[in-house]
């Protein structure tokens, strides 16, 4: 069963394989989550509580237990990362770097939950995997190469796996280096893969504000691998990486 749902400012595609399960009603579950989350997180909506909290609007006891919830988390990756994350980017509260992998972590559970145990999730080119989609077979997920347009740089074979890119393809030089106050350019883009995308896309948009100090970072965190592209194109890998060439 495939779905695909237009949510977060990007779009979400179900990939799920059997057994089913109660399928439908778990895609009409996690889609609602996804909304739900949009509407409480959404920096560009007004209205949201995480807009209201930022403002000064309403304390963080008047907003729904789930912010609380990310921005311990924002902290946790902060501590983890040594400052190269933040959930107040430029000093402004906007948690997106980390909410998008929270939220798809926790829609795959959902679907998990109503019996479809083997599916892939893909939103926005960050993806959670689980099960797999065949007996004897690993899902596999090709990351662009972020330099040449419509060329494959590797392709990441696993099961019950998060994958999490960041990188200048499509949005420009937007993650910042907290040690310079400037863009990271270091990199053109990192991957890294892992367990469970909350963290995993945290620690890629920490490992990119790095540069090529996220090797030895990656190294020590244990269950988490990294794929790079560097700004001239040249390329490394921790030795775990579960890519391959496309």
């Amino acid at each position: 069963m495939r779905h695909v749902e237009h949510a977060m400012g990007t779009v979400f595609s179900f990939d799920l394989r059997p057994p089913l399960g109660d399928a439908r009603r778990a895609v009409t579950e996690a889609v609602a989550w996804l909304h739900r989350v949009d509407a409480v997180f959404s920096t560009y909506r007004a209205e949201s509580p995480v807009s209201r909290l930022a403002r000064g609007e309403i304390p963080l006891d008047d907003c729904p237990p789930q912010v609380a919830e990310v921005l311990e988390l924002g902290a946790s990756v902060a501590e983890v990362s040594e400052g190269y994350f933040s959930i107040r980017p430029r000093g402004l509260l906007d948690p997106s770097g980390l909410v998008k992998g929270w939220a798809i972590e926790q829609a795959s559970r959902i679907l998990a939950r109503y019996g479809a145990v083997n599916h892939c999730l893909n939103g926005g080119g960050d993806v959670q995997c689980s099960g797999t989609p065949a007996p004897d077979r690993s899902w596999r997920v090709a990351v662009v190469h972020p330099l040449r347009p419509r060329v494959l740089a590797t392709v990441v074979a696993g099961h019950d796996l998060a994958i999490a890119t960041s990188g200048t393809a499509e949005r420009g030089p937007h993650i910042m280096n907290p040690r310079t106050g400037r863009p990271a350019l270091e990199l053109a883009s990192i991957t890294l893969t892992g367990a469970g995308l909350t963290l995993i896309d945290a620690y890629a948009t920490a490992a990119f504000a790095m540069g090529d100090a996220a090797r030895a970072w990656v190294e020590r965190l244990p269950g988490v691998e990294a794929f790079a592209i560097t700004a001239a194109g040249t390329t490394w890998r921790t030795a775990g990486f579960p890519g391959s060439a496309p």
